[in-house]
C-alpha cells in the first residue's frame, strides 16, 4: 500500500466541507483537513488573479488515487482545478493501515 497527500483549493468553506463530505463518502479518501483561507495569486486567463481560497489534504492510496481524481473533477466548482498528489514516504504504521481501511473501494 502507498498512501498519498492529494491537495487542492477550494472558494470558500462551504465548498470545501461539501467536497471533503463527498470524498470520505465514497471511499476514495481516509480523511480530509480543511485549512484556514489564503492567499493565492495565480495567472488565469493571461490576467493575475488574487482570490482566497481554502487549501484541503486529502489522505488517500496510490491503488484509490484515479478514482478519487474523478471524484474531485465532477464536484470542484473550478474549471480547472488544482489537484496535486505527493506520495507519503514515511508515517505512524497504525496510521497509514488506516488510511488503507478507509479508504477501500466498498
Amino acid at each position: 500500500m502507498s498512501a498519498l497527500l492529494v491537495l487542492t483549493n477550494l472558494p470558500d468553506r462551504e465548498a470545501a466541507e461539501r467536497l471533503a463530505e463527498l470524498l470520505v463518502a465514497q471511499r476514495v479518501a481516509a480523511c480530509v483537513n480543511i485549512l484556514a483561507p489564503c492567499r493565492s495569486v495565480y495567472r488565469w486567463q493571461g490576467a493575475v488573479q488574487r482570490d482566497e481560497e481554502h487549501p484541503v489534504l486529502i489522505k488517500t492510496t496510490a491503488e484509490r488515487y484515479a478514482a478519487l481524481e474523478q471524484a474531485i473533477c465532477a464536484a470542484h466548482p473550478y474549471e480547472l482545478p488544482e489537484i496535486v498528489a505527493v506520495p507519503i514516504e514515511r508515517g505512524l504504521p497504525a496510521y497509514l493501515s488506516w488510511v488503507a481501511e478507509e479508504a477501500t473501494a466498498a
